[in-house]
């Protein structure tokens, strides 16, 4: 009996290690879109998640490693705007990829109305770690806000709304190593008690060796500008990881038909991206001020920028205009009072029914001012993806499964009109098109609901051309602003010379007949 419980007992040890995962390593992953805090309220339970898009499911943060890969090394710009990181010229490193694909900070699992002033704090409890963590946000033109860090002068926590997702979110470290952060949200509950959660996030940060050193002119502020803004040293972006490839579906999700009535947006978080329904391939809104969300047709929206959103051009920020120019911009990342249009390909009938990048196409902008819309990347430079002053079209590759905001800037108050297509290939081989008309009324003394002019962008495409101007409506003509006025130009003149030639032989005519 002693030998076989010892062959018992050895049987028993020889399992044990296969059925304890509970100390297996974390999975090293990259942020890039990812919520890095996710919290949600189930009742008067609080969690704290991280998840690797706004699709997926969340995790334990235990359960993961941020970093090394995917992330950006950089110095810290010389001027105020970014003293925060430390001092100007040292080295940091951010857990983003550049200008795109920032990850961000979720509160849509709290319902608003659900705790009390609608607010979430995040607060940093602990850091482990060999250097200074800051997290921060991009607000602007070379503009940072700190959010909470354990640097100096750089607050302990946070306080988010509920029922948003802050984009445009900066991890930095300023030494290499490995960090443990330890984080804990919390919200005081309707009842009058208070839920709270907390997680423990690991970060690995590689030798942080920023790639060249150096560093165009920064950005001078113009006279009676309110902040002053930079550009950071230029440096080389570590190569972009790959989107995690989405769970596949037995079959493309259709797209559902869009909410109707006309609306007028000045406030809160919106997108714009393709949906794909059989063969109808088009373009519409999405609205988050909601839940669930509503999309909405594109001529059934007018975007509205308040002129809480004028701030001076500084010097060499030429894609802007000229120094002291005054220009509305709608930053980057979400501001109270203004409305935060974004452009995803998220869509589930576009993540399941198409294959490669949809492309964005710029075709031409119709407003009475300079349209540009640019990214700020980690340290403050500035990447401009459009610009109503350079020749249409222009283009822009977007990954599927992707989230972004940019900076959106207008030179002039007044109605514009932007004409854009989305294209992509469908998974069966399909070229698939559409061009529509998005409108943006600038300014207080603008009326937004001039913006809804009949027809504008009501047509959807599917075809191998990949042409889709049919699809543009009657918004008026297109472009204004760029270089693309010179063919219809051209068409108009030639018209009026024909008509011209016409009266002149019909004049000759009854003069040759007075005459007889």
């Amino acid at each position: 009996m002693r030998a076989g419980a010892a062959s018992l007992a050895a049987v028993v040890l020889a399992l044990a290690p296969a059925a304890t995962p509970a100390y297996a390593e974390p999975v090293a992953v990259t942020s890039a879109g990812a919520d890095l805090v996710s919290v949600g309220l189930d009742g008067d339970t609080m969690s704290l998640r991280f998840r690797r898009d706004a699709r997926a499911a969340g995790h334990d943060p235990a359960e993961v490693v941020l970093g090394p890969d995917g992330g950006l090394a950089g110095r810290v710009p010389d001027g105020p705007a970014f003293a925060f990181l430390g001092r100007a010229g040292h080295p940091v490193w951010a857990l983003s990829a550049g200008d795109t694909g920032f990850p961000a900070l979720d509160t849509t699992g709290v319902r608003p109305g659900a705790v009390a002033d609608d607010r979430v704090t995040l607060a940093l409890r602990s850091v482990d770690g060999p250097g200074t963590f800051t997290a921060y946000t991009l607000c602007g033109l070379g503009a940072a806000t700190p959010l909470f860090g354990n640097g100096p002068g750089v607050p302990g926590s946070t306080r988010l709304p509920a029922g948003t997702r802050t984009g445009g979110v900066v991890w930095a470290f300023d030494a290499a190593g490995d960090y443990r952060l330890t984080l804990t949200a919390s919200a005081v509950l309707r009842s009058g008690g208070t839920a709270r959660a907390e997680a423990t996030y690991r970060v690995r940060v590689p030798t942080i060796a920023p790639a060249g050193v150096s560093a165009p002119a920064p950005l001078e502020p113009a006279v009676g500008a309110t902040a002053r803004a930079l550009v950071a040293p230029k440096v080389a972006a570590a190569p972009k990881p790959a989107a995690a490839a989405p769970k596949p579906l037995a079959a493309p999700q259709a797209a559902a038909g869009p909410a109707t009535g006309r609306q007028v947006i000045s406030d809160g978080h919106v997108d714009m991206g393709p949906q794909l329904n059989g063969d109808t391939w088009t373009i519409r809104i999405k609205g988050d001020r909601s839940s669930p969300p509503v999309w909405r047709e594109t001529a059934d929206v007018v975007l509205h920028v308040k002129d809480k959103a004028r701030i001076t051009v500084p010097g060499g920020a030429d894609f802007l205009g000229k120094q002291g120019d005054t220009v509305w911009l709608l930053p980057q990342t979400q501001q109270a009072g203004l409305v935060w249009p974004g452009w995803n390909t998220q869509h589930e009938s576009v993540v399941s029914g198409v294959k490669g990048n949809v492309t964005w196409t710029l075709k031409g902008v119709n407003g009475p001012g300079r349209f540009a819309l640019f990214l700020t990347g980690s340290f403050g430079s500035e990447n401009v993806l459009f610009d109503s002053t350079k020749p249409f079209p222009q283009k822009l590759d977007i990954p599927l499964n992707t989230h972004t905001h940019g900076n959106w800037a207008f030179g002039k108050p007044g109605l514009y009109r932007l004409a854009v297509q989305m294209s992509g290939t469908t998974t069966a081989g399909r070229a698939v098109s559409a061009t529509k008309t998005l409108t943006i009324a600038v300014g207080d003394s603008t009326d937004p609901n001039t913006g809804f002019a009949a027809g504008a962008g009501t047509g959807s495409g599917a075809g191998g051309n990949g042409d889709g101007d049919a699809d543009q409506g009657s918004a008026g003509p297109l472009p204004r602003t760029g270089a693309g006025w010179v063919l219809p130009a051209l068409a108009v003149g030639v018209v009026l010379v024909a008509v011209g030639a016409l009266l002149m032989v019909l004049a000759r005519r009854r003069a040759a007949l007075r005459t007889r």
